[in-house]
């Protein structure tokens, strides 16, 4: 019996492709950025701040990667059609949107006002919902398909004793969203998918990675739920991004993945 005939030169090839990344200057959004970008990807690049989005850009460029940027969030229907806009006026379509945006607020449910949780559920959900609507619609119009990655994170399917209810509610509502995508945009050619990694890398995280008595205890208490028996490094999430942005996940769709270790299987 003869091998299965499978291409797999190009299988992970993003070269040439349009993305979209949202949040792009924060800690994930940058791993996005120079994965995608430094494998041949197309960006448009957002965030809310213009200033660090020009200097993002700047580096991007200084490495060869073509990209530009745009000065918004996903905050409305008239953000997210800015945005999907541009990177069609620029690079002619969008093939891939990744949405690395986000934020956190901790607090005891009894002591948190209704409307911190709002903000919560505004920029993890409903931009994300926003964003998704504009970019699904012109990939839709296209008629070639395209990647949708979402950003949850382990916190959608495990709670937390510390106060995250805001948080693991907007996240367990993402890990929804992209089962429901998954099922609707199917039958054009579109997968749906989301990266929800655990603690890695970050300039939020360096406490934890540092040698100090605190950041020891609490990386051990954290480490022992942790197969692998490390914390996260950014190259961890570059490979599961790749996959879920390149034909290589074509029948992977309503899907989240978790970069963590194992922390999420025990």
């Amino acid at each position: 019996m003869s091998l299965p005939a499978i291409e797999v030169s190009n299988l992970f090839d993003v070269a040439g492709k349009s993305a979209v990344i949202v949040g792009a200057t924060g800690a994930f959004g940058k791993v996005v950025c120079a994965t995608l970008g430094r494998a041949g990807a197309r960006l448009t690049i957002t965030a809310g701040s213009g200033e660090h989005l020009a200097t993002l850009v700047a580096e991007l460029v200084a490495e060869g990667i073509d990209a530009v940027a745009v000065a918004r969030r996903p905050n409305t229907e008239a953000d997210c059609d800015a945005i999907v806009g541009a990177a069609i006026e620029t690079y002619g379509a969008i093939d891939i949107l990744v949405v690395a945006s986000g934020t956190n607020d901790v607090a005891a449910i009894e002591t948190m006002p209704p409307e911190r949780f709002r903000r919560v559920m505004l920029a993890n959900v409903e931009g994300a919902w926003l964003i998704a609507r504009a970019a699904g619609a012109a990939m839709i119009a296209q008629g070639t398909g395209g990647k949708v990655v979402f950003t949850s994170s382990a916190r959608g399917k495990l709670g937390h004793p510390a106060g995250y209810s805001a948080y693991c509610t907007s996240k367990s509502a993402v890990d929804g969203m992209t089962r429901a995508l998954g099922c609707e945009w199917g039958r054009h050619g579109i997968t749906v998918n989301a990266i929800a990694p655990t603690v890695f890398r970050s300039p939020l995280t360096a406490w934890m990675f540092a040698d100090d008595d605190h950041a020891r205890s609490v990386r051990a208490g954290f480490l022992a739920r942790v197969p692998v028996g490390r914390l996260g490094e950014p190259e961890d999430l570059a490979g599961p991004l790749l996959f879920l942005c390149s034909r290589a996940s074509d029948f992977h769709t309503g899907h989240v993945v978790y970069p963590d270790g194992g922390y999420t299987a025990g």
